[in-house]
């Protein structure tokens, strides 16, 4: 998740020009809204921000038609699954019918302070936290001749999330131990981190970052809009900072 989008991909989807218009902050701003508000039903319909390649076919960015999390015979899947995306949709069919259902017998209102506004947090939680995990200026992003396993697993983020660790099992604050030892029990993670940052830290392969959370969110809206390419090792770009092709930064 949360694969960045290309200079000429961003060009195509007209941001560079929404950046000119709005300026820093208010492009920054409206990075924050699409992202918290509109980033997760995006990623499932569109794919936004996903993969590039998904068993093994080239996917388009920034929006693919063919690899939604819906229909069974979409890109995400393989064929094997096809009959329990089926049965997963329909499910979702049937909770929006029994939605409608309820706005119609207790009212909107209701429905929407029991159900749609903690649908909303979670969202703009889910999508705030693996945002963060995985995004930064200075973080690495590798083209096939660069990647490896290894590289790929390091180029995430511990962050301190206050309360929320607790509430997550602290995956935010131990997120690049998840990443190399993807199996390890939730339970032990905080003791395994403290031995592979041990390890990590001195060879310049662990990545923390101390700000607070608001703030950090503020930052990588500012500051990460796109990457120039897809080879070699790419670092995210602001518009603000760099003018594109044939300009100087």
């Amino acid at each position: 998740s949360h694969v960045p989008d290309a200079e000429d991909e961003m060009t195509t989807a007209i941001m560079r020009t929404l950046h000119k218009i709005l300026g820093d902050d208010c492009f920054a701003i409206l990075e924050l809204v699409n992202h918290l508000l509109f980033g997760w039903p995006m990623y499932l319909l569109f794919n936004v921000t996903g993969g590039r390649r998904l068993n093994g076919k080239e996917v388009a960015k920034p929006l693919s038609f063919a690899a939604d999390h819906f229909r069974p015979t979409s890109d995400l899947f393989p064929e094997a699954w096809r009959f329990r995306i089926a049965l997963s949709t329909l499910g979702v069919g049937i909770t929006a019918l029994a939605l409608g259902r309820a706005c119609y017998v207790f009212g909107f209102a209701p429905v929407a302070v029991y159900y749609f506004g903690p649908y909303l947090f979670v969202n703009f939680w889910l999508v705030l936290y693996t945002w963060l995990q995985h995004t930064d200026e200075n973080m690495p992003h590798y083209g096939e001749d660069e990647w490896t396993w290894l590289k790929g697993a390091l180029c995430t983020i511990d962050r301190p999330y206050g309360i929320f660790d607790w509430f997550h099992h602290h995956i935010g604050s131990t997120h690049v131990c998840h990443h190399v030892f993807s199996a390890l029990p939730c339970y032990h993670a905080v003791e395994a981190t403290e031995h592979l940052k041990a390890y990590l830290e001195p060879r310049g392969l662990y990545n923390y970052d101390p700000t607070p959370i608001p703030l950090a969110a503020w930052r990588v809206a500012k500051t990460c809009h796109y990457v120039e390419g897809i080879e070699g090792t790419q670092y995210y770009k602001a518009f603000s900072v760099h003018g594109g092709k044939g300009k100087k930064a």
